[in-house]
């Protein structure tokens, strides 16, 4: 199997089980920053104000029918057992996790493709989280299973979090007896994680005590970790920079290509592979730090962020390139382009199957997907099953190891999700296709370009009633991210749908600035003392809806999390004559001391290093936090957060709260004790948040 270590540098919003780090001592109450006391996680006084916050909120938003309606109807289609169950395949059988009403923290099980095509597949339960949990007396929550191809697909290594933390456990179980192996391999809480190697070594990169995590809280040492044998008698392996944001290894054991990596992740935007040789020694791959590449089989894959010279040619940044990795070894240079960027395209994803590549590139924010095949010089290239307009379509190999099987997943703003299983080559038969959960034939889909302030051109897709009146007075909800090259693509959002549209409400999404929609360069175009970009491009936008009287500044509402927390935040202090109310879910807000908060150093790479004097004097102008003043009259808000967020610490959201309430701003609050970065960490959970954010939202806007 090909590496179970997703790259940091993939997104601040995407989790992926790391990381159960400490923060650090809060430090005392100053005049510059009153509130530092509420960045103590689970402090007696801070859990009071918590509560009391939530008692508020709660009484304002959550005690009419209507909210209890609308979460009922949520919970009704989150629990619902017509969604698709994604599944993906080890050995003979297609595994899934699921959640419903039963149950609640959700079930591992599998079955087979022949099985999984009928109305009502019977399912293998391997295991139960809710009965896990009551066994154990803690709440669990899945975190994702590898399953080790030697041994007949029996042994598993399976993270669980408590309560939806980054940081997780890992226990081996064993897919033979359904039970988790007693003096098994067996990882305490923390960010990190483990890897195959055979049934008796796995490489691990965790805590391993004081001096082993970066500054950032994740892993700083790989080490190799043989069965029977203590953790503290593991051989290291690898041992990275207290600086740098992450270090990993795996064991790639695709037949007849057998490789050994280490991953070292010195910043967001920067990755070293190591080829580790049988002797221990590390070959490093020799490509620039800013480029991902992906050794597959007899061939490297190499995704350009900046332009790159080597042997005697320049390749443009964004390009994707590949060339023979046996030969890249021995110190060849020759590569060919599979696919460069234009002034209205980006590389989406490149993903294999046996012998095949599928490209997927976005055109304008729409998905184009071509077949690759290997040749001499020029790749063969033919055309790969469509997109409906306004759809998101991606498509991956089932078992690249031994088929060119792929599933093709095809979603759009009013298109319910579908699962296609096709053979490269041939026409995709369709295995599921989520009902509709709410009344899309009065809708339509419209795509719009508004002018940022530098004069750029920014799309946004505007979702809407056919022969919508534009007289200004439709409710309207903005939502965007502009970060970490993240693109916002059309998909199917089923409480979008129920809790908005279906009332009427106008729905759009942002492509602004710092997202990948037209690839590295869009990302770029708003680092650091360029962030002003990203937030100008949703300015733009919230301007442009109001212009061609789609809506009303009365009438425009805004909602993004995480990133796209900081995002809001930006709307709040620096346009908040723009928006008639916004939801500021999981934020980024103090951006003085973000990068001492849980995972926050490693974001430096986007935002910049605010102990840097010459670097805080360009992000104070986005620190959100800081940028409040008396006098001003901001937007009504709503601040959602968790307790057990250990990505992006609770405090930005409590300080910021607490400021705009000494202020006097209409503003409310709402913290999940649990739920981790995404907020909640069960359907019901779920419900509750959405259906609280949709409730503030129509008070305010309707």
């Amino acid at each position: 199997m090909r590496s179970p270590w997703i790259p940091v540098t993939l997104c601040l919003a995407l989790g992926w089980g790391m990381a159960a780090q400490e923060p650090k001592p809060t430090p005392p109450a100053s005049v510059e920053d009153p509130y530092l006391w509420l960045e103590e996680v689970t402090g007696p006084k801070p859990l009071e104000w918590v509560k009391a916050r939530n008692a508020e909120s709660g009484k304002e938003l959550t005690e009419g029918t209507e909210f209890e309606k609308l979460r009922a109807d949520l919970l009704k289609i989150y629990d619902s057992k017509e969604r698709i169950p994604g599944i993906y395949k080890q050995g003979a059988f297609y595994y899934n996790f699921w959640q419903d009403a039963k149950n609640p923290r959700g079930i591992w099980r599998r079955t087979t493709l022949e099985e999984y095509r009928k109305t009502d597949p019977k399912w293998d339960v391997l295991l139960d989280l809710d009965a896990l949990g009551k066994a154990e007396n803690e709440k669990w929550v899945w975190h994702g299973a590898q399953i080790l191809k030697a041994g007949g697909y029996r042994h598993v290594l399976v993270n669980l979090s408590k309560g939806g933390a980054d940081a997780s456990v890992t226990r081996e179980f064993d897919l033979q007896t359904r039970t988790f192996v007693k003096g098994g391999f067996e990882l305490p809480e923390a960010k990190g994680g483990m890897a195959w190697i055979d049934k008796d070594s796995a490489y691990v990169y965790t805590d391993f005590g004081p001096g082993s995590m970066t500054t950032s809280g994740y892993p700083r040492v790989a080490k190799l970790w043989k069965r029977g044998t203590p953790l503290a008698q593991a051989t290291t392996v690898y041992e990275g920079k207290a600086t740098d944001m992450s270090i990993g290894a795996y064991y790639d054991d695709t037949k007849g290509f057998e490789r050994h990596y280490v991953s070292r992740t010195p910043a967001f935007y920067q990755q070293e592979l190591f080829l580790r040789g049988k002797n221990g020694q590390m070959q490093k791959i020799e490509v620039p730090i800013d480029a991902n590449a992906q050794p597959f089989r007899e061939w490297m894959t190499v995704e350009l962020r900046t332009a790159w010279t080597v042997g005697g040619k320049t390749y443009p940044a964004g390009a994707l390139l590949v060339t023979n990795f046996k030969d890249f070894l021995a110190g060849k240079r020759e590569f060919t382009v599979l696919y460069e960027p234009t002034a209205n395209s980006s590389l989406a994803s490149h993903n294999w199957t046996r012998h095949h590549l599928i490209l997927n590139v976005l055109e304008d924010v729409k998905n184009r997907l071509t077949v690759l095949t290997p040749a001499k010089g020029a790749w063969k290239r033919s055309e790969f099953a469509g997109a409906p307009p306004f759809s998101s379509v991606s498509a991956y190999g089932v078992d690249a190891d031994e088929s060119d099987d792929y599933f093709m997943n095809v979603s759009g703003f009013l298109a319910p999700p579908s699962l296609f299983h096709g053979r490269i080559g041939g026409k995709p038969e369709k295995l599921k296709e989520m009902p509709a959960y709410f009344d899309a034939s009065n809708l339509e889909v419209a795509q719009y370009f508004a002018t940022s302030k530098d004069g750029t051109k920014v799309p946004y897709f505007q979702v809407s009633r056919k022969g919508m009146k534009l007289d200004g007075s439709n409710p309207t909800l903005l939502n965007g991210y502009g970060g970490f090259e993240v693109s916002e693509l059309p998909a199917y959002a089923s409480s979008i749908g129920r809790a908005w549209l279906a009332q009427g409400g106008v729905y759009a999404l942002a492509n602004i600035r710092g997202g990948g929609e037209y690839g590295p360069r869009w990302h770029q175009a708003a680092l650091k003392q360029n962030r002003h970009r990203a937030y100008e491009d949703f300015a733009a936008i919230a301007q442009d809806l109001v212009a061609r009287k789609v809506t009303s500044v009365a009438r425009l509402g805004a909602m993004g999390g995480s990133n796209g927390g900081l995002l809001m935040g930006n709307m709040i202090t620096l346009y908040p004559q723009l928006f008639g109310a916004i939801v500021c879910q999981v934020p980024l807000l103090d951006m003085k001391r973000y990068s001492h908060l849980l995972a926050g150093a490693s974001w430096m790479a986007e935002y910049g290093d605010p102990d840097k004097p010459e670097e805080w004097a360009f992000i104070q102008t986005f620190s959100p936090y800081q940028n409040l003043k008396p006098g001003l009259k901001y937007p009504p808000t709503l601040f959602a957060t968790s307790t057990r967020d250990d990505r992006v610490h609770p405090g930005h959201a409590r300080k910021m709260m607490a400021r705009m309430m000494e202020l006097g701003a209409d503003v409310r609050y709402y913290e999940n004790i649990e739920g981790g970065h995404g907020g909640a960490a069960d359907n019901s959970q779920r419900a509750h948040m959405w259906a609280m954010a949709y409730t503030f939202l129509w008070q305010k806007l309707k």
